[in-house]
């Protein structure tokens, strides 16, 4: 695989004194830049990118594998008039910075500035709102449909789309209608071979297959260069060249996606302006569904990002400090500490007890299972749908099944808790991270409505601990009942100074008495009990 060269320190230098990236006031200044000045404006983004991220927080190394990629699709396409998809939306920074956002970047994620993610609220440029997988290939095809329906084909749709969420469920859905189409409508699959860990499945080993066939596809292009110079070359070389299409076609499934329905190009180096833009220009004019697999790397032109992509996936709270991004911590125990501690303690005890994470190791505390357990933790990827019918699956078993994700990703799988576990009454616990308000993540990532729609579930008990020790005594009561359970948690540091009155082992249904008085009587559940007593 071709890799992108680096600039040398005196390229840098003049980088810094031709500032491109101020020539930039929309993507119509980027068509008479040239490639070596993209190259240019490309590290300039980078940096731009880790100076506002390290003091703003956000999705840092993400952001860092498509400055690139965004850079040639807006040089190629014209997004005032065609449409671009994200999925999901966290890789969007270079986007915004060239869609007349730059002067506000450094508001990312403060209040009343920009969002992390596409917001149609600030540009036009943002067709949707999108932080979470899956959405874009479906989006981006009911657009296409309907220009297509009136006529309108003289617009250009492109759907980027990250490896780990091109298995989502979907995103796969979509896939299987792209026979509705019959005009131009390209995915660009940035394949880096990470979600916000490592992207899991037989898909994601098929990429790491396509990547490896790379090399040996270069070695044959030489090969038949020096051939064809020969007697008979010509001859050998179509022989060549026919032995090497069944071969790829074998190792790496160009013909799985075009079985699909869509003319499969790839993969190509995501950091190498030349070559994307020269396949860009070649696929735009094409009238028909295209996958472009483009090759990026996570926390691209930044060491420490790209050594450990997961850490610095996302980070907020941070100051940079002698090119090191790092999150102050107070020392306390998160909620998402306290959960994980619990559950490897009783996993260690109990070989009944399997996890299950979609894609959210780290953030979900389960990584010390994996780490430490392998056996009982499970990674489905970004497929919380899966993940909750698997469990199910688990429980009818005979197993002890928990199933930990993020409160705003739990949605997604909203009829599998019911028509899978709640209504076949089967024992799957569900422990909710991020329930409530993230902060600078925004109206995506809130965790908002698990309380409401979990409550008419039948049979599902939910649970709101107040502090570690109901926590504990939560999962235990949901472990043993061998019923449908839900425990619900904010994404903050764990109560430590709540009365003894707190300790009493969980039952459900029955409030506990913290404080006597006079005035008024105050109700609260779980993270809400601190605030009350303070008030």
């Amino acid at each position: 695989m071709k890799h992108h060269k680096h600039p040398n320190e005196s390229e840098l230098q003049e980088s810094q004194r031709i500032d491109i990236l101020g020539q930039i006031a929309s993507p119509a200044d980027l068509k008479n830049i040239s490639p070596e000045q993209l190259k240019l404006l490309a590290e300039q983004v980078r940096q731009l990118i880790m100076e506002t991220v390290s003091k703003t927080g956000g999705h840092l190394a993400s952001n860092l594998g498509t400055v690139e990629l965004t850079i040639a699709l807006h040089k190629v396409f014209d997004f005032s008039r065609d449409r671009l998809f994200w999925d999901v939306g966290h890789q969007c920074y270079t986007h915004k910075i060239l869609t007349g956002r730059k002067d506000k970047f450094n508001t990312l994620r403060q209040k009343g500035g920009l969002s992390g993610y596409p917001s149609p609220a600030e540009s036009d440029y943002d067709l949707f709102i999108a932080g979470h997988a899956g959405t874009a290939i479906s989006t981006a095809m009911g657009l296409a449909w309907a220009d297509q329906h009136y006529g309108r084909n003289d617009r250009k749709i492109v759907a980027v789309v990250g490896d780990a969420a091109i298995v989502n469920g979907l995103s796969l859905e979509a896939v299987n209608n792209i026979g509705l189409l019959k005009r131009q409508f390209l995915v660009v699959l940035n394949d880096n071979s990470m979600a916000i860990d490592a992207t899991q499945g037989t898909l994601a080993r098929l990429l790491d297959r396509i990547r490896l066939t790379r090399t040996y596809s270069d070695i044959k292009h030489s090969a038949k260069q020096l051939i064809t110079g020969l007697p008979l070359g010509e001859e050998i070389a179509q022989k060549l060249e026919r032995f090497k299409e069944g071969l790829r076609a074998a190792v790496h499934g160009q013909q799985l996606f075009e079985a699909l329905g869509f003319r499969y190009f790839g993969p190509v180096d995501g950091h190498d302006i030349d070559s994307l833009l020269e396949i860009l220009e070649h696929l735009a004019d094409l009238a028909e569904p295209v996958i472009l697999h483009v090759h990026t790397q996570k926390g691209h032109g930044c060491e420490f990002a790209s050594k450990d992509p997961s850490k610095f996936h996302s980070v907020s709270g941070s100051q940079r400090q002698a090119n090191i991004i790092e999150s102050p911590s107070s020392g306390k125990l998160s909620w998402t500490g306290a959960f994980s501690r619990a559950i490897l303690q009783r996993a260690r005890n109990d070989k009944r007890i399997i996890t299950i994470t979609a894609a959210m190791a780290d953030g979900t505390g389960l990584a010390a299972v994996r780490d430490a357990l392998p056996e009982q933790y499970l990674d489905v990827g970004m497929n919380e749908s899966h993940a909750v019918a698997m469990a199910a699956g688990l429980a009818k078993a005979g197993l002890k099944p928990i199933v930990a994700i993020y409160s705003t990703f739990l949605q997604r799988a909203f009829d599998q808790i019911f028509h899978e576990v709640s209504l076949q009454e089967l024992g799957v616990l569900f422990c909710i991270d991020r329930a409530g308000l993230v902060g600078s993540d925004g109206p995506t990532h809130h965790g908002l409505f698990d309380l409401a729609y979990l409550r008419i579930l039948p049979g599902l008990v939910v649970m709101a601990p107040a502090d570690e020790a109901e926590l504990s005594s939560a999962i235990d009561f949901a472990l043993s009942s061998g019923k449908p359970a839900a425990i619900r948690y904010p994404r903050d540091e764990v109560p430590s100074n709540l009365p003894a009155q707190t300790k009493a082992l969980f039952s459900g249904g029955q409030p506990v008495l913290l404080r006597k008085g006079d005035d008024g009587t105050i109700l609260a559940l779980g993270a809400m009990v601190e605030n009350a007593l303070s008030a």
